[in-house]
């Protein structure tokens, strides 16, 4: 009698561990189709465990139309998964609303940079350990760069000779702001304990 194979069909799925609670009670406070967003977040996890996360809502206005973004950050002990999430109409019926969700898996050696903007209203009344009230947060793995050019110049100040051009290159694949005022302080903490995980990660 011969013996039957099993099939992919006939093997189990191991489901995907479960979001931790506090990065589920993140997204679903965001509002942005939570089932959704959480869903493509685990699956880009794939079993791994996440260590800190970042989960930014912005409301944008196209023309009188309201838009609406999520981005989910999310730290590995080898990874930084990013997944955004964002509607629009689809262009086939002209009014059904599409959401699109995008996630990308940067290994931690990759990630070349973590730069964190801090905003301070009042400077000189500024309290020690307070790191302002909002920040922007920018990182860079090389997927996007940016040259800044500006006309060569040199010590002479009557100097009027070409000396080309000077600039810098630096990359800034995804920039986040994150207020305080607007967002509350809990998303401002939680925005600068990533960043400071993400930093010790990648300075390892």
């Amino acid at each position: 009698m011969a013996h039957m194979g099993s099939t992919s069909s006939d093997r189990a799925v191991a489901p995907a561990a479960p979001l931790p609670a506090d990065l589920t009670r993140s997204i679903e406070r965001a509002g942005y189709y939570p089932a959704l967003v959480a869903d493509v977040v685990q699956a880009a996890l794939a079993g791994e465990q996440a260590v800190s996360h970042l989960v930014h809502q912005e409301t944008t206005f196209d023309h009188d139309v309201v838009r609406r973004h999520i981005t989910v950050l999310v730290l590995t002990s080898s990874r930084l998964v990013i997944a955004h999430a964002d509607d629009h109409a689809d262009e086939r019926t002209g009014h059904e609303e599409v959401a699109t969700a995008t996630t990308e898996s940067i290994p931690l050696g990759a990630v070349r940079g973590v730069m964190l903007t801090h905003v301070v209203a009042n400077p000189q009344d500024y309290r020690p350990g307070s790191l302002g009230r909002e920040i922007t947060l920018t990182l860079g793995w090389g997927a996007v760069s940016r040259i800044d050019l500006l006309p060569a110049t040199c010590a002479d100040p009557n100097c009027d000779a070409d000396h080309g051009f000077e600039g810098t290159v630096s990359s800034d694949d995804i920039s986040l702001r994150i207020s305080a005022d607007a967002e509350g302080e809990a998303a401002l903490r939680q925005a600068l304990a990533f960043a400071h995980a993400l930093s010790a990660s990648i300075g390892r």
